[in-house]
């Protein structure tokens, strides 16, 4: 193990995720060659220091890591490809720029394509960049890996291909169709992972080893907190002592699934090596935005001696609820069976996670 993690809760998390693997899949993953894009994400926060960390005990030979850091951060990357003769990074522009400028990029065995933008306010700004890291990248690798000696690819799809389900069919699984705007503030999203998903599935007739993860709601360390998505405002809100604002009435439901969890789930699903989609997340407890802003204000009182509470608020963007869904809740007996998918850490100690993690790290993610 190359021991570079320094903040206790990445350490305990990157012991666990190991943990959560079994030994059949630690050595589908052993003398890989793993291609990420989007290393500089949230997800890719902890898929990087995850292959960091553990990649000279599970023999993954060498780590492709692209991104174009339009939203991420590369200063903890520098840092790590500087330690780690395994890790090779790289500013590449999925969508304009060609894999085969790239070395190695041929003998890759694994491929994990997590170049896209995931929050709403992020994708609104960048709404064809956000169609293109999804459908135009996406045709990109999988042309590029067709007929090559490719062991997986996971493919990130998301639980907003979903729509707002109607009630029946929450909690939500697999083989629900959707129910979703093709036009509105959140399409270019929702919309690219589905066409995303044709394409997977298409090339996965055809042989292409191509496996989807359709996460819910992850939040944890990595996050940014200036992300925009709502862990991370609220964590803003904390590590700045002010109260933590909503701009919904709170009633909107949700499980939220811990990073951690989250990344062994992704993991097993890029090991699957065949054409497969799992939803990934959290089956309980779905609570309220509001029980999960008074969770939030509760365990940052116990760690920064945070004085603030939870307050309504109008948001300055008119659509920022157009197309929410009411309710988000994941049916994954599929993964547990499959996957022998585990998640093991619950939304109250998650958050208490996340906050100590910002704790150390003094709000960043170095």
């Amino acid at each position: 193990m190359i021991k570079t993690v320094s903040n206790k809760i990445l350490h305990e998390d990157m012991t666990y995720i190991l943990g959560k693997l079994s030994d059949q899949e630690k050595e589908k993953i052993s003398n890989s060659r793993i291609l990420i894009t989007g290393c500089g994400g949230f997800l890719g926060y902890y898929f990087m220091h995850f292959f960091n960390t553990f990649c000279r005990e599970l023999e993954i030979r060498e780590v492709i890591a692209l991104d174009n850091f339009l939203t991420g951060t590369r200063d903890w990357l520098d840092e790590m490809a500087k330690g780690n003769e395994r890790i090779r990074l790289y500013k590449f522009d999925i969508i304009k720029d060609d894999p085969g400028d790239i070395p190695g990029m041929d003998d890759v065995t694994h491929v994990i394509h997590a170049a896209s933008i995931a929050s709403p306010t992020f994708y609104r700004i960048y709404p064809l960049e956000t169609i293109d890291a999804n459908i135009t990248g996406l045709r990109k690798l999988l042309d590029y890996y067709s007929g090559k000696d490719l062991s997986g690819m996971l493919f990130f799809s998301s639980s907003e291909i979903y729509g707002d389900p109607f009630p029946e069919f929450i909690p939500t699984s697999e083989d629900y169709n959707g129910n979703v705007a093709t036009m509105g503030p959140r399409a270019c999203y929702d919309e690219a992972k589905r066409f995303g998903e044709t394409l997977c599935w298409v090339f996965g007739e055809k042989g292409f080893p191509v496996s989807i993860a359709r996460p819910f709601n992850n939040y944890g360390p990595g996050m940014n907190i200036n992300d925009r998505r709502l862990p991370a405002d609220f964590a803003k809100c904390v590590m700045e002592n002010r109260d933590l604002v909503m701009y919904s009435d709170g009633k909107p439901t949700r499980t939220f699934c811990y990073i951690a969890d989250a990344i062994a789930g992704y993991l097993k699903v890029l090991l699957h090596g065949k054409t497969d989609v799992f939803n990934i997340g959290i089956d309980r407890p779905e609570i309220s935005v509001l029980d999960f802003a008074g969770l939030f204000r509760d365990n940052a009182r116990n760690i920064f001696d945070y004085n603030g509470d939870v307050k309504f608020d109008k948001p300055e963007d008119a659509e920022y609820m157009t197309d929410n869904p009411n309710r988000r809740c994941p049916d994954i007996s599929k993964a547990k069976k499959i996957l022998g998918y585990d998640p093991g850490i619950f939304v109250d100690e998650g958050i208490g996670r996340y906050l100590e993690f910002l704790k150390i790290n003094n709000g960043g993610l170095l």
